[in-house]
């Protein structure tokens, strides 16, 4: 398998070792969803391998038994991704639908201005935990230890269903019924990127068992297009029963009716072959253009950080910023005429989805994915064409009516389609299913 030089966004005095297969999957893996500045030496905090407490509940918070036909819900996401912002829609609503939930999350543990949404849910019972995730160096090492985590959490708190968003807990060994969500994992971004399976090798045998095992064990695999399924169905094979979804976003979040500046916004590293927003770099624009080189918001720094590159293209600049928060990637969407949805791998959607509730024109790469998810919402460039993303961009640039007209297109779309209120209302018929066909089963 082929190198990648890391030697241009190497840190000064940072020793790069020669890495394991499996150590360089995990880079390129990184690279692929974005989920963390590129780092080899990066270690997450140490994990205690003691066994499984309960943590204490406060005082007037619900017990865990509930009454009635409601339902209880184990949860698993992670902090690194946008299977965090997926998760806290999904809980939310959860909650609000009087549904009692345990969140267990892994990575690193979260800050706390990534829990303050939870301080006004009382059906909610959250358990941090810092193990690692299979796609990442040393995961394997932590995956058996977060699995008997797992078991001892579901036999203490005895949910009713699980709502893995890992495909590899799939196969947790307990007989708790689940459901699996696909967010996207490491053959199908292989296959997506390069048109082939990575090099074959110890780690990558592991993961393909794991992740088949867990898509055959659950009762149903999530996904959230039927691209997704498909990208599944040839990276593992047919052994599972799938289910669309969409992916969802409360529309309170965003601004839609800010006054637009003639500008593009696209999110992604510049380095990300998955994400591509490079294309943009390639020709010269006749509208400034802002890149977010990350995909997750960060806490408000105490003190105001600038991180801003500006590339002069001649007629206009590209800036290129770092990380934002919740507040400043919500001023850009709001501000921007138009999103470059660039991505050619995209197993959820969701920035996209930010962008159209913010009433941006969505300018697409003309794949199956967001043909599906946008349809005559969208314009769509030759796939992965930077020239023809720049004619594209310039039709827009040189017809405000046309790109007002495609902001609203993509906005009534996302509030018919992507909402968090229909993705939790599908998900809540599909556990009504489930159930149904436990008590059928029984």
């Amino acid at each position: 398998m082929g190198r990648l030089d890391v030697s241009q966004y190497s840190v000064p005095g940072t020793q790069y070792p020669e890495k394991s297969t499996a150590q360089w999957f995990w880079v390129f893996w990184v690279l692929g969803t974005g989920s963390w500045v590129l780092s080899p030496k990066k270690t997450l905090p140490s994990v205690a391998r003691t066994p499984y407490t309960r943590p204490r509940q406060s005082e007037g918070s619900p017990s865990p038994r509930i009454q009635g036909g409601s339902v209880r819900v184990l949860v698993t996401t992670d902090t690194f991704s946008g299977v965090w912002t997926y998760s806290r829609e999904l809980v939310s609503g959860l909650v609000t639908h009087g549904a009692q939930v345990t969140l267990v999350s892994f990575g690193e543990i979260p800050l706390p201005h990534q829990t303050a949404w939870m301080d006004s849910l009382h059906g909610l019972e959250y358990i941090p935990t810092a193990f690692r995730l299979d796609w990442m160096q040393e995961g394997v090492q932590d995956f058996h230890a977060a699995q008997d985590y797992l078991c001892a959490i579901v036999h203490d708190t005895r949910p009713d269903f699980l709502h893995l968003n890992q495909l590899s807990f799939g196969a947790l060994p307990v007989a708790t019924p689940r459901l699996v969500v696909a967010h996207g994992d490491v053959i199908t971004w292989w296959l997506s990127i390069h048109g082939h399976e990575p090099a074959a090798s110890a780690w990558l045998n592991w993961y393909r068992d794991t992740i088949i095992a867990g898509l055959k064990r659950a009762e149903t695999v999530v996904t959230t297009s039927r691209w997704m399924e498909e990208m599944l169905r040839i990276a593992y094979g047919d052994g599972f029963e799938g289910h669309v979804i969409p992916p969802g976003r409360n529309p309170i979040y965003f601004n839609p009716f800010v006054t637009k500046e003639e500008s593009v916004l696209a999110i992604g590293r510049l380095w990300d072959t998955g994400k591509q927003v490079a294309l943009l770099t390639q020709h010269t624009h006749r509208l400034p253009v802002c890149i977010v080189g990350a995909d997750n918001p960060i806490p408000a720094p105490a003190v105001p950080i600038r991180a801003d590159v500006r590339v002069s293209t001649g007629e206009h600049e590209i800036s290129v910023k770092g990380a934002q928060t919740e507040s400043q990637l919500r001023s850009l969407y709001s501000k921007s005429t138009i999103f470059a949805a660039t991505s050619q791998y995209e197993p959820t959607g969701l920035a996209s989805v930010e962008a159209a509730f913010s009433r941006c024109a969505l300018v697409a790469n003309d794949t199956e994915v967001y043909r599906e998810l946008w349809g005559d919402a969208a314009l769509y460039f030759e796939r992965n064409n930077a020239e023809s993303l720049d004619e594209v961009l310039s039709q827009l640039n040189g017809d405000s009516e046309l790109a007002r007209l495609y902001g609203t297109r993509a906005y009534n779309r996302a509030r018919e389609r992507f909402t968090a209120r229909r993705m939790v209302d599908d998900y809540m018929r599909l556990y009504r299913r489930l159930r149904s066909s436990k008590v059928t089963a029984a």
